[in-house]
């Protein structure tokens, strides 16, 4: 399964005391692939070091360097979707580029892909991934193509 996480995504499960902490988990155990791009990793980066300790962001973005399941995207296409944060469409490029199965955001501006025809990004909220990785778990399939 080809995932990319946002940003607020990233800050919200890293942190072992996050409820929402078995998100890293499951990347750590392999469950899903993250994709990102060297724009996504500095982003990543920035805001982590800023969020947390230093030496917890550095521990973090070693271990993404690592990882055998999250992999470098590289984007032939940028796609002005989201006009009030720009900097937003790195993640939609992203996820159209390594067609993934989802784009995982809290993010009220990634909305307007709803609406879209094309790219068709599949936007899904951090709790609904937390559910899609537990039918994983479970052995049912979410219905990913």
């Amino acid at each position: 399964m080809r995932i990319v996480l946002d940003t607020n995504i990233i800050l919200s499960v890293v942190s072992r005391n996050s409820p929402y902490h078995e998100v890293w988990q499951e990347l750590l155990a392999g469950t899903f692939d993250l994709y990102l791009t060297t724009e996504i990793l500095l982003e990543y980066e920035e805001k982590l070091t800023t969020n947390f300790n230093p030496i917890v962001a550095e521990i973090n973005l070693q271990i993404l360097s690592v990882l055998p399941n999250v992999f470098s995207q590289t984007v032939y296409f940028n796609f002005p979707i989201i006009e009030k944060d720009p900097d937003d469409n790195k993640f939609i490029d992203c996820a159209f580029a390594c067609n993934a199965h989802f784009l995982v955001s809290n993010d009220r501006h990634y909305h307007v892909l709803k609406q879209l025809g094309f790219p068709k990004i599949n936007l899904v909220k951090l709790e609904e991934f937390i559910e899609i990785l537990r039918m994983i778990k479970a052995g049912t399939t979410p219905g990913i193509a």
